[in-house]
């Protein structure tokens, strides 16, 4: 088979494009008779499928305000700011981090369409399949639709509250976003998973092609938005033991493009330059550093770590562990910190005075410092000789993964403690396993403090790097107790996972309560430091945005608000 390098461009001719008021017409358009689809126009329609990961269908703005790599998401999070040139900028995105989101805010209307246009996609690639008179992979290719379909709506169903569902073939004429519940929505989800694992091709032959594992990582995260904690173990194991994937050496290789499609790398969107930058990530443009010395372009500078995040990658000196108690929030992180760090912060922000990939991370990087402060997101940036230094700005060929090993790491730790019916690893061998599980994540951030590693972005000098280990030996056991185990792999998710867009809805799946306690107090105290804050929280309705105002509008009174 062709990699999706090589017949995404042919997808953009072939899956033909509708307007904004038709995205949900799942209809073939008559492009192809059955005898002329053959296995070129069909993997030509299942690229045009892949390519609605890249959210980026009539113009740039979509991809931007409902972003495939959900990062708008992180902003309504404790992890992060809008960042940009001010608060009246993308003021869309400026509602959603302050918990002010009506029905016609833009950003909601872009991420809904975004994903349905994307699976009108997929509907059209399954009938021309189904419609095909000899497809000889015609199996596989409809377990990665499946596959595709399942994300876009699982997707949709952890942001909106109440979602339309519909197959292809169906009238999407008469279905209304109340048909199902949510818990039918997600066993159509997990149907479509199990059917796709049941023909995917175990191995990664194709470079950016979805396999078995691919489907099995998903339906982990699917199962733990459920609390379906024995399945999670189920097919988190099943990509543990596969065999096929691993942690990279450093945590600084996650940004690295020799590194894509790596051993790390479950499911990603495949990200290129070639064809005058058609496929690049364009649903991170925005948030490229402003960069002082012109080095990406005077970048848009969104999407700015908070201070609360900064101050979470805080290590005991003594231990070189997180603060679990709550206290990690007590000290600001500042250059002139003398404490002892994760050495992940310094490969996940840019900090005032410390190396941004062998340069000098300055003032001048930030577009906003007085109303966002310092530190600009670096995960999603290679070093600038990597990237063009012109618009589209920072753009480059790295690929942004939706699923990474070390996160199926610990959603396989969190399940063990989750089911774990005793209250400590000397009584219950799930809570040790779960223990081994963050200490294997742990372990290489530890390890990231390589002095030989190139390109250069932590400075020993500068900062105290100390990570360890959850201790196994002594007391270790009576230590790690079913709670202890439970806040260490949720803080690990945080500090390993910050900024890619999984924050948001770890909090959203770890229950209405613990979200809302999170953010109200995280709004309160970084008031302190961003006046915009003053006076916010949110509440439980607020959890789920609204069905988009002109959805209802043109839905002919079959959609209803939640």
């Amino acid at each position: 088979m062709k990699s999706i390098y090589q017949f995404i461009f042919a997808a953009l001719l072939l899956g033909g494009m509708t307007s904004c008021n038709d995205m949900l017409d799942t209809v073939p358009q008559g492009q192809f008779t059955a005898e002329q689809l053959d296995e070129n126009s069909v993997e030509g329609l299942l690229a045009s499928a892949y390519a609605g990961l890249e959210a980026h269908f009539y113009g740039n703005n979509e991809a931007f305000a409902g972003p495939s790599t959900n990062w708008i998401f992180d902003v309504r999070s404790d992890d992060a700011y809008k960042g940009g040139g001010g608060t009246g900028m993308e003021e869309n995105i400026h509602l959603l981090e302050v918990s002010e989101v009506n029905s016609d805010n833009v950003s909601c209307l872009n991420k809904w369409q975004n994903n349905y246009y994307a699976i009108s996609r997929v509907h059209n690639a399954m009938l021309a399949v189904q419609q095909a008179e000899s497809i000889s992979n015609a199996a596989q290719i409809l377990g990665e639709l499946k596959t595709l379909r399942a994300w876009y709506y699982f997707d949709l169903i952890r942001i909106f509250n109440r979602i339309p569902y519909f197959t292809e073939g169906e009238d999407v004429n008469t279905k209304p976003n109340d048909e199902y519940t949510r818990d039918e929505i997600f066993s159509f989800i997990k149907r479509d998973l199990t059917e796709a694992i049941e023909v995917l091709p175990a191995e990664k032959s194709n470079v950016g092609r979805i396999t078995r594992t691919t489907a099995q990582a998903i339906m982990a995260k699917v199962c733990a938005f459920t609390s379906s904690w024995e399945d999670v173990k189920t097919y988190a194991d099943a990509v543990i033991n596969s065999g096929q994937y691993s942690l990279y050496d450093n945590f600084g290789d996650l940004s690295k493009i020799e590194r894509n499609n790596g051993s790390e790398s479950i499911f990603a969107l495949q990200c290129s330059t070639a064809n005058d930058n058609a496929h690049i990530n364009w649903s991170n443009l925005l948030n490229c550093t402003y960069s002082d010395g012109n080095l990406y372009g005077t970048g848009d500078d969104f999407f700015y770590g908070s201070q609360n995040l900064v101050n979470a990658f805080r290590t005991d000196p003594n231990s070189g562990l997180p603060y679990l108690d709550g206290t990690f929030n007590k000290v600001n992180v500042t250059l002139n910190y003398s404490g002892t760090l994760d050495p992940r912060l310094d490969l996940t922000v840019g900090r005032i005075g410390m190396p941004w990939r062998g340069h000098t991370y300055t003032q001048g990087w930030c577009r906003a410092y007085d109303v966002y402060g310092e530190y600009s997101n670096k995960k999603a940036w290679p070093a600038p000789e990597k990237a063009l230094a012109s618009w589209p700005w920072g753009c480059n060929s790295l690929n942004f993964m939706f699923i990474r090993y070390a996160d199926i790491l610990l959603l396989k730790a969190e399940a063990l403690v989750e089911t774990a019916t005793r209250n400590n690893a000397a009584e219950d061998p799930g809570l040790i396993e779960a223990r081994k599980l963050v200490n294997q994540v742990r372990q290489r951030a530890a390890n990231s403090v390589d002095p030989n590693y190139s390109p250069v972005d932590l400075d020993p000098f500068m900062a105290d790097y100390f990570v360890g280990l959850y201790p196994t030996d002594g007391d270790g056991n009576l230590y790690w107790t079913k709670d202890r185990a439970r806040a260490a792999v949720r803080f690990e998710r945080r500090l390993e996972l910050a900024l890619e867009g999984n924050r948001w809805f770890d909090l959203v799946r770890w229950g209405s309560d613990y979200l809302i306690s999170t953010m109200n107090t995280y709004m309160t105290e970084e008031s302190a430091l961003r006046s915009y804050y003053q006076g916010r929280s949110i509440s439980a309705n607020e959890i789920f945005l609204p069905v988009p105002l002109d959805e209802i509008d043109n839905s002919n009174g079959l959609y209803k608000q939640y």
